[in-house]
């Protein structure tokens, strides 16, 4: 007996994506129904109305409230960025991967990071800092917040042998992701953490999470020298 692979959402919207890249669905045309579509290709609805979300966001699709969903006339381009698992990022380039947690503990979390939140006060939250690393060289150091409220399993797992930054990817989906991308001059205390020299410039990603209006996670990951970034459109 052959079982059928159960379909993710990236795996829906890959497949309504060429529908539309094949011309099969042109500019303008309206898109099958998100159940007719889940029956189509044997998955639940959420998984197509979660594809069909990321396909609005992206620009593709255009969806209208009781109106179905359509081809945009006028598709927007827009890169896209999923969050890395770093471990899958470090061995997809053959490296030896692994990972050290420097240090974890509840604490008032700063104003910026508030402001971040959009939270009007400071309040206490999970701080991880931690390095990422390959071929034993230092990779990324990681210095993020965590709402335990609105996630307060991760309070049970041990981030000394798990990243949170895996754990949180596989286990946390996110409805809203600001980034931020910038270069920094190494401080002192990221230069040995990175094993660099101060004012080294350094290639800095922001990433902070919701859940609804809930936050859930902010990072600052800085960079060891020579990082490159690398998407599609």
């Amino acid at each position: 007996m052959t079982l059928q692979l159960r379909l993710s959402w990236k795996d829906v919207r890959d497949t309504i994506h060429a529908w539309i890249l094949e011309s099969t669905y042109g500019p303008g045309d309206k898109l099958p129904r998100d159940e007719d579509i889940a029956e189509q290709l044997g998955c639940a609805r959420s998984t197509v109305q979660r594809a069909m979300r990321n396909l609005s966001d992206s620009g593709i699709v255009e969806r209208k409230r009781k109106g179905g969903t359509q081809v945009r006339l006028d598709p927007v381009t827009r890169a896209t960025l999923d969050i890395p698992i770093t471990r899958k990022e470090v061995e997809a380039k053959g490296s030896a991967y692994s990972y050290q947690r420097i240090s974890e503990g509840m604490a008032d979390i700063p104003l910026g990071i508030a402001a971040r939140f959009g939270l009007g006060a400071s309040v206490k939250m999970l701080r991880i800092e931690a390095l990422h690393i390959s071929d034993q060289r230092p990779y990324i150091y990681e210095d993020r917040w965590i709402n335990t409220e609105t996630v307060p399993e991760i309070l049970s797992i041990d981030l000394s042998s798990e990243s949170a930054n895996e754990w949180l990817v596989r286990n946390k989906p996110f409805s809203r992701c600001d980034l931020r991308f910038y270069a920094v001059k190494a401080t002192e205390y990221n230069a040995k953490i990175l094993a660099t020299t101060p004012n080294e410039a350094l290639f800095v990603m922001e990433r902070t999470t919701w859940i609804g209006t809930q936050p859930i996670t902010s990072v600052k990951a800085v960079t060891s020298p020579g990082y490159q970034l690398f998407t599609q459109i």
